[in-house]
């Protein structure tokens, strides 16, 4: 399969709420006072509180998930690389996604095969303050040879 780009711009977006802090300190055990003291926190270069980075990740996928685009297609992740933590995310802030296929291959399964997909989050001011890639496997469909000719 040749190299694909394909951008997909997530039209859905959220809002990041204390309650969303407060819900994935629960989950995760990270009660970083950086994320869940606003006392401490002013005191903080950033001066309040900011969510967790994975926070923002994980509603990324969610924002991504909402679309639809990759329904019953997902597999499995297979890596996350160079993902980066640009800037702070803050309770208030509203975030949305976008996505570009950059890489596509077949694997030796012809139902299923391997992206690359470019992500970033964005805030409301456009300002990128997550990005990376994403390496999924995904069903694919299978090219009858006699249907070719």
């Amino acid at each position: 399969m040749p190299p694909v780009h394909r951008r997909l711009h997530i039209n859905l977006d959220t809002t990041v709420t204390e309650a969303d802090i407060v819900n994935f300190a629960g989950v995760s055990g990270d009660y970083n006072p950086i994320h869940t003291d606003a006392e401490h926190a002013k005191e903080t270069p950033f001066g309040q509180r900011i969510a967790h980075g994975l926070l923002v990740l994980a509603m990324l996928t969610g924002l991504r998930q909402r679309t639809g685009v990759t329904d019953g297609t997902l597999i499995a992740w297979m890596e996350i690389r160079n993902y980066r933590f640009l800037k702070p995310v803050f309770i208030g802030d509203t975030i949305r996604g976008e996505t570009e296929i950059v890489e596509k291959r077949e694997t030796s399964k012809p139902d299923r095969g391997i992206l690359v997909q470019r992500v970033r989050v964005l805030n409301q001011r456009g300002e990128v303050v997550q990005e990376g890639e994403f390496v999924t496997m995904v069903r694919r469909r299978v090219i009858d040879s006699r249907q070719e000719a």
